[in-house]
């Protein structure tokens, strides 16, 4: 389901600075868009751990090329901040992450003025959040997702008025199942999906199973079954945690490298945002069609 537009070809540019008070390195972005086109959608995506701006190539490449304007932020965990485990900043970095979204989202319009002209070409009704692994809990936030206090009180609202709906790819699942290592440094992983409103497709991997919780793969189907509708669940019957390699080519996170999984997950996740968005419905009800036909490689269910 590659692009059909007259003109695939997209241009980048990075790196941008941000304006984030109080964050303690500078926030610094990257945009990639098609060359022509108006009235273009808005993708904000938030990486996994470790990442960076300049990782996810096969996913963002893909949905530029299908008509979108496409955000990335480092978050203060890429690997290049040298922020780990033990840094005293790590315990906060998961609200500096949502911090990042919502100074993306507040200064969209200051970040396209330094691009190619992308400013006189972008739709401000239409702008999505879409995050992997760590990403998507990010991305879950601003939607409208709190997270879990250690007695089990849901915390502070994230959701920015903004962002009308997202696409959570290998998003964290319930707080209660976590291995020792997960509860002692990543205890903000127990999302609470309840108030998560927005529209959201939910992607998974069949195989992907996590050394951060003792469930198996259905662990990240939580957020679209503990979270009200409208949602889509899409479960890739044998991807893992990258699904194909979403990240880029033979990383060494990647277990179970498969370039046609990747592009079916940018594909899904762009035809479903055309017709949530209000784009066009073609290309998700054929996906839809499409179900009964994927030979068990892939399924779909929605609520």
């Amino acid at each position: 389901m590659l692009s059909t537009r007259p003109d695939p070809r997209i241009v980048a540019v990075k790196p941008l600075t941000v304006p984030a008070p109080g964050r303690s390195l500078d926030l610094q972005v990257k945009v990639t868009a098609p060359v022509s086109d108006r009235d273009l959608p808005v993708i904000v995506f938030s990486h996994g751990n470790a990442w960076s701006l300049d990782g996810y190539a096969p996913l963002v490449d893909r949905w530029a090329a299908a008509g979108f304007i496409v955000v990335q932020p480092t978050h203060l965990d890429s690997r290049r901040n040298g922020i780990g485990w033990e840094d005293p900043r790590f315990a906060t970095v998961w609200r500096v992450r949502i911090a990042d979204l919502h100074a993306v989202l507040d200064r969209l319009d200051d970040i396209l003025l330094q691009t190619v002209g992308t400013d006189a070409r972008v739709d401000h009704e239409r702008i999505a959040v879409v995050g992997h692994s760590w990403g998507a809990q990010t991305a879950g936030a601003i939607l409208g997702a709190r997270v879990f206090d250690a007695d089990g009180v849901p915390g502070e609202d994230f959701s920015h008025p903004s962002a009308s709906a997202g696409v959570l790819i290998a998003a964290t699942g319930t707080g209660d199942t976590l291995t020792p290592f997960a509860a002692e440094h990543l205890p903000f992983m127990r999302p609470d999906y309840s108030g998560m409103t927005a529209p959201a497709l939910v992607v998974a991997g069949g195989r992907d199973q996590s050394r951060l919780s003792t469930r198996g793969p259905d662990w990240f189907t939580d957020a679209y079954h503990l979270s009200p509708s409208p949602k889509s669940l899409l479960t890739l019957t044998e991807g893992e945690h990258t699904l194909g390699g979403l990240a880029g080519e033979a990383v060494a996170e990647t277990t179970d490298e498969n370039p046609a999984r990747v592009a079916l997950v940018a594909d899904a996740t762009s035809a479903w945002l055309h017709d949530t968005l209000k784009i066009d419905s073609a290309a998700w009800t054929a996906f839809g069609d499409g179900a009964a036909a994927a030979d068990d490689a892939w399924s779909l269910v929605r609520k």
